[in-house]
């Protein structure tokens, strides 16, 4: 099964004490079927250009998390998709954050389950496959 890590469970490896569930699920996921967006990777880089460690995170996204993921871009055909489902989410006054739209968006255009601590956030867009394994280990 492929999935798509959300920004907060590609981070959850890098905590001093990541839960320890959901590292022994990840270790049994094969690599290729490891993705996040490339808006996830955006986030990531914003928290490491705030943060006061800025070189120590930095050489993590691209020494342990680049060569970990599979990046896929956000691109035309994913933007249609958040797009529809944008508009879908406004017409039942049930709007999302533009990143997680786009993060979600991303895995429905690739058909991908979404690896979320945050289930609330996105139990709400259509068309959505959500995995519970951070969520729940939590």
């Amino acid at each position: 099964m492929p999935y798509l890590f959300d920004t907060d469970a590609i981070s959850e490896v890098l905590k001093r004490r990541p839960v320890p569930a959901y590292v022994r699920w990840l270790e049994s996921v094969a690599r290729e079927d490891q993705f996040a967006s490339a808006v996830s990777f955006g986030e990531l880089y914003r928290g490491a250009f705030r943060s006061p460690h800025r070189e120590k995170h930095l050489q993590q996204i691209e020494t342990r998390l680049l060569p970990a993921l599979t990046v896929l871009p956000y691109d035309s055909a994913v933007a249609r998709v958040y797009g529809e489902l944008a508009a879908t989410l406004e017409q039942q006054g049930r709007r999302l954050a533009d990143a997680d739209l786009q993060i979600a968006a991303t895995a429905v255009h690739h058909g991908l389950e979404l690896v979320t601590g945050n289930i609330r956030h996105f139990e709400r867009v259509p068309r959505l496959t959500l995995n519970r394994v951070l969520a729940d280990a939590r």
